[in-house]
């Protein structure tokens, strides 16, 4: 099993992870009248063009795919939008709210004023009330903090198909944001999800006026989190920052809020060794080695998913059906933060990912998805024509796939050389890989 930190936070949280050793690495208009338009033009420049087909859970790909989709006539499905802590969902809806032509209705389910009686019942009167005159875009902000949430949005979305009440509907909730649990309805039907998950290079770059490259050095070394862009420069308290205001409260509020969790101190534990192991192959029964409190290897493996669906902990599970242990030399700490990173970005850009060994060869990442299916070898360092021979050998057995080699930038040739696709991973970090032979450096 490898660990890896899906946001690639690497110097503080990270890991990646498979369940026998795993890596793991720490998105017809009801009325008469013509329906209100958004304006789907999205600012960019080659990079986050690139980065948005790349990398479809990103906030730009996110944003322009919601645009579409309220462009469209009231289909009366609510657009469901889950992320992690701190990556734009509320920024999101408030841009949502400036961009609707018509009367947008912008709604925070965690405040103290949703908790009075008929607070919801007058949210909704008041989109009757506009609905009459047009087009409405109701914005729901976590939504899962109102008690029997998807039984209140089923009746609403009924209601307003059987009026005829031209209303969107977008909410939004936590990564682990699921319809149904803990209540009799499932809105089935009657919603579509969207994923919005850690800020890619591109993305930041763009954001915060850096260099692309620049961006993607950042990301290994700080991870996809565009709040904490601004304390990149006093690591302490970007440690507090992230430590306080995102991973505490995710853990310690988010995932309760999932299902009840018998041993919270367990889980940080686990928690604290995953991002101890960033791009790490380990164990389940290593990993409760290091663990204060006892715990069965089936609560790890489930702790481990939970955290996976806070979108803090990714598994990533071995290619073969066969594991083979072995015991790995030291590397640098560094490379390990940009294998780190090279994984998460491949997880979050909705890749199904996978490690291979079969001793002495490795693979670090095997991905199969919209980029297409590659061999992928993560190196940092002076590249040899023998750091090669895992995907070149991966790729011999398995002929689907096409060998690709992550590099620092100026290596690129000597994999090229070999036949292999050659890109530094600076670059990969910001555009992804092409499902196509992508020989760019």
């Amino acid at each position: 099993m490898s660990f890896g930190a899906t946001s690639g936070v690497s110097k503080a949280l990270a890991f990646v992870l498979e369940y026998t050793p795993v890596r793991a690495i720490v998105l017809p208009d009801a009325s008469s009248e013509a329906p209100c338009r958004l304006d789907c033009r999205s600012y960019s420049n080659n990079y986050s063009t690139m980065a948005e087909l790349a990398f479809p859970h990103a906030y730009g790909a996110v944003r322009d795919e919601l645009l579409r989709r309220l462009n469209e006539p009231p289909g009366h499905l609510v657009q469901l939008l889950a992320g992690p802590r701190q990556v734009g969902k509320t920024t999101l809806l408030l841009e949502l709210e400036q961009a609707w032509p018509g009367e947008a209705l912008y709604a925070a389910a965690d405040t103290p004023a949703a908790m009075l009686p008929g607070w919801w019942e007058r949210l909704w009167a008041d989109a009757e009330i506009a609905a009459r005159a047009g087009p409405v875009l109701v914005l729901l902000d976590e939504v899962p903090y109102l008690p029997d949430w998807p039984r209140l949005l089923k009746a609403k979305v009924d209601e307003t198909k059987r009026m005829g009440l031209p209303i969107h509907i977008v909410a939004t909730g936590s990564s682990a944001l699921s319809v149904g649990r803990g209540s009799r309805e499932t809105l089935a039907g009657r919603f579509e999800r969207l994923r919005l998950l850690h800020w890619q290079a591109a993305e930041i770059a763009l954001r915060h006026g850096k260099e692309p490259l620049t961006a993607a050095r950042d990301i290994v070394a700080f991870g996809g989190y565009p709040g904490a862009v601004r304390f990149e420069t006093d690591p302490e308290r970007w440690r507090a920052y992230v430590r306080d205001s995102i991973v505490a409260p995710a853990i310690g509020r988010d995932l309760l809020a999932i299902e009840p969790v018998r041993k919270p101190a367990l889980l940080r534990q686990v928690y604290a060794v995953a991002v101890g192991h960033p791009g790490r192959i380990l164990s389940l029964q290593k990993i409760r080695g290091q663990l204060q409190d006892a715990g069965a290897l089936e609560t790890v493996a489930h702790y481990l998913h939970l955290l996976e669906e806070a979108c803090l902990v990714a598994a990533v599970r071995k290619y073969s059906a066969h594991v083979l242990r072995r015991r790995d030399a030291q590397p640098e700490r560094w490379g390990f933060w940009v294998e780190n990173a090279c994984l998460a970005a491949a997880w979050n850009a909705g890749q199904e990912v996978h490690y291979w060994r079969e001793e002495p060869l490795e693979v670090d990442l095997v991905s199969t998805g919209s980029w297409g299916r590659w061999a992928v070898e993560v190196k940092t360092g002076p590249l040899s024509v023998k750091a090669l021979a895992g995907v070149l050998e991966f790729c011999r057995r398995n002929p689907g796939f096409q060998p690709a080699v992550l590099c620092d930038p100026g290596q690129e040739s000597i994999a090229s050389g070999a036949g292999v696709v050659a890109k530094s991973w600076p670059r990969f970090l910001v555009a992804g890989l092409s499902h196509r032979n992508d020989t760019r450096p």
